[in-house]
């Protein structure tokens, strides 16, 4: 079939992607035709008789996307808090959930011109890191991950975001190469239960480093690894705060009771399910 209009490509693309399975297939089809071709959205449905250039990646794109791997990994990036991260299969991608995290974290920073110290454990993207400095101008960050690849992405985010200059990663077991203390930690650990991964949605379970998925049988080995890491590395005053699985609060909230971090509090999203564990340890009380 000769595709010549961008309408003509667009019908054919979200066709394709709707018998995939695809949700929202025409919207898309659109984002794909836009990074492809080079042309705003805005244009595509304003001149849908132009003629459309052959060679471009499109139907590479949407094959792609018909294989269910992510629209964040075919475009390259994805938006979080309004700003924008650079993503791929060697990091998870940012989520709106983790936006209870890096709220509560900056709800308690009264003063964002206080030269505060973050850590964030498992950084990934940096996304949750990234997001807090960008808030507190004084604030300096160091970001740790196991995985060599993702470092470079969140070094690539930073410099992005015009935050290099305040921020280190690290190439961490956690925060076994770390020997400061932190005001400020943050983490969102992989919390799926080694069995359920698979029957998650393609996108993740296909694409998505099982290394930021995995938490283990019960999905909380990580919660257990983390909560004695951050034990020495909280800073007097200081806060811990942790992503939290879903069906998991009282489960993580006791790993921390009895790791010496008392009374820890829940933060809870919009739907009113609790998403974020903040704690002290006892001698920071």
């Amino acid at each position: 079939m000769t595709i010549i209009s961008f309408g003509e490509r667009l019908i054919w693309g979200a066709e394709l992607l709707r018998k995939a399975g695809i949700e929202s297939p025409r919207r898309e089809a659109r984002l794909l035709l836009s990074q492809a071709t080079g042309r705003p959205i805005e244009w595509i449905l304003a001149f849908p008789e132009a003629n459309c250039p052959s060679a471009t990646p499109y139907e590479s794109y949407v094959a792609r996307r018909r294989a269910r791997e992510p629209m964040s990994h075919i475009l390259g990036t994805r938006e979080f808090r309004s700003l924008c991260f650079e993503v791929s299969a060697d990091v998870l991608d940012p989520r709106p959930d983790s936006e209870v995290l890096v709220g509560s974290a900056l709800s308690l920073i009264s003063d964002g011109e206080k030269p505060l110290h973050v850590l964030d454990l498992g950084t990934g993207s940096g996304c949750l890191l990234l997001s807090v400095l960008r808030e507190c101008p004084a604030a300096f960050g160091i970001g740790t991950d196991i995985s060599e690849a993702a470092l470079v992405i969140a070094s690539r985010n930073a410099k992005r975001l015009g935050l290099a200059g305040r921020v280190r990663f690290i190439l961490s077991d956690w925060g076994e190469a770390l020997d400061a203390k932190f005001d400020v930690i943050l983490t969102n650990p992989p919390y799926i239960p080694t069995h359920e991964i698979i029957g998650l949605e393609p996108e993740v379970s296909l694409y998505e480093p099982r290394l930021a998925l995995d938490g283990g049988v019960d999905g909380l080995n990580s919660y257990r690894a983390v909560a004695q890491a951050v034990l020495r590395l909280t800073a007097r005053g200081g806060t811990v705060l942790v992503e939290l699985g879903a069906s998991q609060a009282e489960a993580v909230r006791e790993i921390f009771a009895r790791g010496g971090f008392p009374d820890p509090q829940f933060e809870y999203d919009l739907a009113g399910h609790p998403r974020c564990l903040v704690a002290s340890p006892s001698a920071c009380k």
